[in-house]
């Protein structure tokens, strides 16, 4: 089941995607979705982010390949890092070059949407908190990120969390291909079959270390092949089983 978040132009609600056809549904997808008889088509809607997370929880060089890339050690546990509420942004928005930076990348990733409340959760029943995946695209000011050495400022700009287009609650998330598209040229690929912590494994280590709240999204990391993106630029995100998140990179106006 695709849930996506969408508005008419009135009000923004949730609805099921059907190929093109959107049936519209009352209530949120954390207390329970009931589907109206009112349908959209999909063309005729603005989409939005599938969820408003009160925080990202990201997770940096977990995958086999990423670390090769970089030539850096395999982590022990989780590195873990936090983009704010205020960087997320949904399919078709701009991603906006920040003047400070004269280096943003991408960085594609599946994205974990969380259900209930998880705290402290075993391994085992991880997956029973999470409400389904999504797209998300790590966007990075990577000279900022080198320059501090945290990475708070290079991760959490506006607009440097790109979320959708929908959550895909019917789906396995162990051996997923993730592509990020520049400008329709292929630039990574991966599998989530090379994750070094798979997503039961994040869910249970992260609320551990913090409450994880419904509509929190875990960013699970990004295989190898990041690299800079440039006012002008289109960037999509795609997976296969869950569908394209594709956004535009515009200069600050600031």
């Amino acid at each position: 089941m695709k849930i996506i978040h969408f508005t008419t132009g009135k009000k923004a609600e949730y609805g099921i995607l059907n190929g093109e056809v959107i049936q519209a549904a009352a209530g949120t997808p954390y207390d329970g979705l009931v589907l109206t008889n009112r349908c959209y088509n999909l063309n005729d809607v603005t989409m939005m982010a599938p969820c408003s997370p009160s925080k990202v929880v990201a997770v940096g060089l977990n995958y086999y390949s990423h670390a090769q890339e970089l030539e850096m050690p395999i982590p022990a546990n989780p590195l873990l890092f936090m983009k704010p509420s205020t960087s997320v942004i949904g399919p078709e928005d701009r991603i906006i070059y920040p003047c400070s930076s004269q280096r943003v990348d991408y960085e594609g990733e599946l994205g974990v949407v969380m259900k209930t409340s998880a705290h402290q959760v075993a391994v085992e029943e991880a997956l029973d908190y999470v409400l389904g995946y999504t797209c998300f695209n790590d966007v990075t000011a990577r000279d900022l990120q080198k320059q501090d050495g945290q990475w708070t400022r290079a991760k959490g700009f506006d607009t440097f969390a790109a979320i959708g287009p929908c959550i895909e609650t019917e789906l396995d998330p162990g051996n997923l291909d993730i592509e990020a598209y520049l400008n329709g040229k292929l630039k990574q690929r991966g599998s989530t079959s090379d994750l070094i912590f798979p997503v039961p494994e994040l869910v249970s280590f992260i609320s551990s270390i913090m409450t994880l709240l419904p509509g929190d999204v875990i960013a699970t990391g990004t295989p190898s092949g990041i690299g800079p993106m440039s006012p002008g630029d289109v960037v999509e995100i795609r997976i296969a089983a869950i569908g394209t998140l594709r956004n535009y990179v515009a200069k600050s106006e600031d």
